[in-house]
């Protein structure tokens, strides 16, 4: 048994494992219960299996409830996608998704990048009123399966404090970025460009454990690590996330605020769309209103440049070196972006997805609330 394997038996000891095919159907299923299109539901359904399966639990079907199917039922986000082609001219496009689904969206605004790239050499796409996409790292990975370079990001409701301040202004805006290589998986770098993520701030809470302290700051700048308390409290603006970096100057916290404001931009100005505090999910007298997030997606064919073959040999090469340097002492192995995801993705098929008690009361309930029939472990 590898030491991959133990580190993940171990840390999900307490769960119940499912087979992937057997989730990614459940999860359509309970999307076109709640009024998706089943087309659509195929492509969403496959963006949160593909989290699971590269083992971040953050963005597969823990968020299938919270953020898709309650923003459903209280009418803040369209199960039905309408696209609307805002602007299409040469290697660029203006998409909007009018409140639907942010996956089938961006599905489109990458694909039709990839077709510029392919014409042009670079294709960039911009989305407007969408609505939370999934792992930004599916979207590229569409591009590095075309030997090309795949480049998205995008805005999310007010989560990060600016340096110097506590209120939560920007969100968690990742910059994503995808190189096909020579290797059986690409590099991909999917972060949050703060220390860490709402997402993963809710698997802490789903394990009933506290956070580590730095991530999270109060009113008065002070950490805290009490998670329940802190979800309750980003969403109401009395506790923010720190940037990459973490708090001040001195650990290089305002390098993760100005990416995330980099990404902000981005997400928001080339397609006239909202940012900041717009998309804080309330209006002025505290009422649900919807997210109207902005995404941008890039693709770059390496073929009109010196070409694939010679993009890949280098990038290989670069990180092949990377990994083969000194270690540090206690430490047996460097890794690069994308190799941890790709070894979960191997190694999880063997044991299906761990699901944790929480939700399996959640699968629980969309079954019986969508008649679905069918069995799981914890039911015996």
């Amino acid at each position: 048994m590898t030491k991959e394997e133990r580190e993940f038996l171990e840390k999900y000891k307490d769960c119940e494992f499912v087979s992937f095919d057997k989730l990614e159907k459940f999860m359509k299923e309970a999307l076109c219960g709640a009024g998706v299109p089943e087309k659509d539901a195929t492509i969403i359904a496959d963006v949160l299996i593909e989290s699971d399966k590269r083992g971040i639990d953050s963005h597969g079907i823990g968020r299938l409830k919270p953020i898709y199917i309650d923003r459903i039922d209280i009418g803040i986000m369209n199960p039905i996608t309408e696209i609307e082609i805002v602007k299409d001219e040469g290697a660029t496009a203006v998409l909007d998704g009018h409140n639907g689904m942010g996956h089938v969206v961006s599905f489109k605004a990458m694909e039709m990048a990839i077709e510029k790239a392919s014409k042009y050499g670079i294709g960039m796409t911009v989305v407007r009123n969408s609505n939370h996409y999934g792992i930004a790292g599916y979207y590229v990975t569409m591009a590095t399966k075309r030997d090309m370079i795949g480049i998205t990001g995008t805005n999310a409701r007010p989560s990060i404090a600016p340096t110097f301040g506590v209120e939560n202004m920007l969100g968690t805006n990742p910059l994503t970025v995808g190189f096909p290589t020579d290797d059986p998986f690409p590099f991909v770098l999917d972060c949050a460009t703060s220390v860490s993520q709402r997402g993963k701030i809710e698997v802490y809470d789903r394990a009933g454990k506290d956070i580590p302290p730095g991530w999270v700051i109060d009113e008065n700048g002070k950490t805290r690590t009490d998670t329940a308390g802190i979800l309750k409290d980003l969403t109401a603006g009395k506790a923010a996330l720190t940037p990459l970096g973490g708090l001040g100057v001195d650990g290089g916290g305002y390098k993760g605020y100005g990416y995330a404001t980099v990404v902000e931009v981005l997400s928001a100005a080339l397609q006239d769309g909202s940012y900041l505090k717009a998309l804080n999910g309330k209006d002025k007298d505290g009422r649900n209103i919807p997210y109207p997030l902005g995404h941008f997606f890039i693709a770059i064919d390496p073929s009109f440049f010196l070409g694939a073959k010679i993009f890949k040999a280098v990038t290989t090469d670069i990180l092949h070196q990377l990994r083969a340097s000194r270690k540090a002492p206690g430490e047996d192995r460097i890794y690069t972006a994308g190799e941890p995801e790709a070894i979960a993705f191997e190694l999880r098929p063997q044991y299906g997805c761990p699901v944790p008690a929480s939700l399996q009361k959640v699968i629980d309930e969309l079954s019986a609330r969508y008649g679905l029939r069918d069995t799981w472990p914890w039911r015996k």
